[in-house]
């Protein structure tokens, strides 16, 4: 009877403190934040929380990252069988860019296995994956992307969509951001980088498995028609217990991506966000950086006048140093401008140690800034006009928003005096050339590594002509623009002659540039580059690969020897094997060597209606269609003869054009 008392007594307690447990438990599967003052956030990179309470992921500097997680693991699975719960998520959130339609990169919303992303890279890959796993099952997240930037290497539909990601960065479904008005018909665009507030709400349905993804303007209730809604089982996604946060990086342009609210709910819908209590935004044009008062000394002594006197004499000295040449429409290049003085000291004032090569425009110099770590490779241009800087200026920071994985990056510029400083990025094992002629120190290409290195440029001219927002003519393809990483893999770089222009119109160019031995025929005749040209200059440049020779050789009896005559010459006399480089010892694919010869002479052909564009040589490479046969109009032309009757004299063509082993960039007004 006393023991059925004492239990009497302890019953309500134990129910008391179970009710209590569980309404803990349940009060940790869900949150709402209007702002993140005081919020428990885990952050990393360049993420912070602002004093009015806003969480930046990125502040404005270029090619950083930045993580904000909930410091909180949730449950997002149920037993026994480890299917993934339904869950809701909704946030706020502002992306700021100088340029909207250029921007860079957007945000993504993780829930994630892990909260480490050190191994992530900047830029296209969002702070979220690296080059190496992509799309990986071992990665275990689900995200959705608000992403400001076409990449065609993730399939990207444009530079302003919103997708759904499993374990990397190629959407399994996506659509230009918008959303739908309360009648379900009309579908409105919005613009993500337009710094106006906006609203997204991610859902799960744990029983149907379907994700629905809404946007909407801040001011707007949720549409009941989604933007996104697919079918997919994130139980072998998403682990037990996961993180949810967000992570957000830069590129080439300024751009700051903020949060401004958030709310979470496991097996219910997301608590609404009070938008009356949301940080604001900062002003759309950040605060002008405080200048350096100077400051004025005393002049009661004499002793005071000399310590003045040197210290201005250091000063000048100091400024005449660093000097350069700033004018006033080169504000809106403001981000992609270099200031001499950290090149300078990125270089080691240009010391010979660090010079990589001489090119005919100039010297390329390996530098590494001292603020980001960035390797960098400085091209010293020397020029003598200013008409024509600003278009020229443009076009170079136009070809710093190239994004492709065989194109070597153009980070910007810097203008001092009588000369244009071009910062690229680094590659480690320098320019192809070297492993064409001088081997002294370097291993000779394996057939493997040679035709791997054409499907690489043939694929970055291929964006260049097509695939981009604009054409863009390379006008120097030569084994010395193409460097090599290290893995081996080429990239086409030195786009300080390309010349862009709109797709669908004629390219305005008149003032020829380019390298003797390269340079298309037409050249001569019309003074005007196409697509075609650059071509012909690639195929130049594969028989150069291939056969291991230069375009223009010197026999020991001082004849000079055109490349494309010497392979034409053993095709006619089917031997045309015996042209591929004797360096290879015979170690090579017969049908690859064969496939790439041919293509070298088709886009070499002096009359252009014969030759490939550079799709079609892709799907050649690519084995999509077959090899080209060169017929017997093909086999019968002299290429040397035939230029020379059209008064293209690869000899003589140095008095008449500008091209890259003469002195210096010319006239830059002359029509680019």
């Amino acid at each position: 009877m006393c023991e059925m008392n004492h239990m009497s007594l302890f019953l309500p307690l134990i129910f008391f403190i179970v009710l209590c447990v569980s309404a803990i438990a349940n009060g940790e599967d869900q949150f709402s934040y209007s702002g993140f003052t005081g919020v428990n956030l885990t952050l990393d990179g360049v993420a912070t929380v602002t004093p009015n309470g806003l969480l930046e992921l990125t502040n404005g500097t270029l090619r950083l990252k930045g993580h904000a997680f909930h410091s909180t693991l949730f449950r997002f699975s149920k037993s026994p069988n480890g299917t993934a719960q339904s869950f809701s998520v909704s946030y706020v959130f502002a992306i700021y860019c100088i340029l909207p339609s250029i921007c860079g990169h957007g945000i993504a919303f993780l829930v994630s296995a892990s909260r480490n992303f050190s191994t992530a890279l900047q830029s296209e890959y969002m702070g979220v994956i690296n080059d190496h796993n992509n799309g990986n099952a071992s990665n275990h997240f689900f995200a959705v992307e608000l992403d400001t930037n076409k990449n065609e290497l993730f399939h990207d539909i444009n530079n302003n969509h919103v997708g759904i990601n499993i374990n990397g960065l190629t959407s399994l479904k996506s659509s230009t951001a918008g959303y739908y008005d309360h009648m379900d018909t009309t579908f409105h665009n919005v613009t993500l980088t337009s710094y106006k507030v906006m609203q997204v709400w991610v859902e799960y349905n744990g029983d149907s498995k379907q994700i629905n993804v809404t946007l909407a303007p801040i001011h707007m209730n949720k549409p009941s028609k989604p933007l996104l809604s697919m079918n997919y089982d994130l139980s072998a996604v998403i682990p037990d217990m996961a993180y949810i946060g967000f992570s957000s990086s830069t590129g080439s342009f300024v751009a700051r991506h903020y949060l401004l609210g958030w709310s979470f709910g496991m097996n219910r819908p997301a608590p609404a966000i009070d938008i009356t209590k949301l940080p604001n935004l900062p002003r759309e044009v950040p605060e002008p950086r405080s200048k350096v008062l100077e400051i004025v000394l005393p002049l009661a002594t004499a002793a005071f006048v000399l310590v003045i006197g040197t210290t201005t004499i250091l000063l000048i000295r100091r400024r005449l140093r660093y000097a350069e040449v700033r004018e006033d429409w080169e504000v809106e290049f403001g981000p992609h401008r270099f200031s001499y003085k950290d090149l300078f000291h990125a270089t080691e004032g240009f010391k010979n140690k660090n010079l990589l090569g001489i090119g005919g425009f100039g010297r390329v110099y390996k530098g590494l800034l001292s603020a980001s770590k960035l390797e960098i490779a400085v091209k010293r241009i020397s020029h003598d006009s200013r008409q024509g800087m600003r278009e020229f200026v443009a076009e170079i920071v136009s070809i710093g928003c190239l994004q492709h994985r065989h194109l070597v990056q153009l980070h910007g510029y810097c203008r001092r005096k009588g000369e244009l400083l071009l910062v690229y990025e680094y590659m480690s094992k320098g320019s192809l050339d070297k492993y064409l002629y001088d081997l002294e120190d370097k291993p000779s290409l394996s057939w493997a590594q040679r035709f791997r290195i054409i499907k690489s440029i043939a694929s970055g001219l291929l964006y260049l002509h097509e695939e981009w927002d604009k054409v863009v003519l390379h006008r120097d393809i030569k084994p010395s623009n193409v460097l090599l990483d290290d893995q081996m893999n080429g990239r086409l770089g030195d786009f300080g002659l390309a010349r862009l222009y709109d797709h669908g119109t004629d390219p305005q160019t008149t003032h020829v540039v380019g390298t003797i031995g390269y340079l298309a025929p037409e050249l001569a005749r019309t003074s005007r580059a196409t697509p075609l040209t650059d071509v012909f200059s690639f195929g130049i440049f594969v028989l150069e690969v291939i056969c291991g020779r230069k375009p223009i050789d010197q026999t020991a009896q001082g004849n000079k020897i055109m490349l494309v005559d010497w392979v034409l010459d053993h095709c006619r006399k089917g031997l045309l094997l015996e042209s591929v480089d004797t360096k290879l010892q015979g170690c090579y694919n017969v049908d690859e060597a064969c496939l790439t010869l041919k293509l070298g002479l088709l886009c070499s052909h002096p009359f252009t209606s014969l030759r490939p564009n550079m799709r079609m040589v892709m799907q050649h490479l690519n084995g999509d269609i077959p090899p080209p046969e060169l017929n017997p109009m093909h086999m019968s032309f002299n290429v040397l003869s035939l230029m020379q009757n059209r008064s293209f004299d690869q000899e003589n063509i140095a008095n008449q054009l500008t091209v890259t082993n003469s002195s210096a960039i010319s006239d830059l007004s002359g029509g680019r």
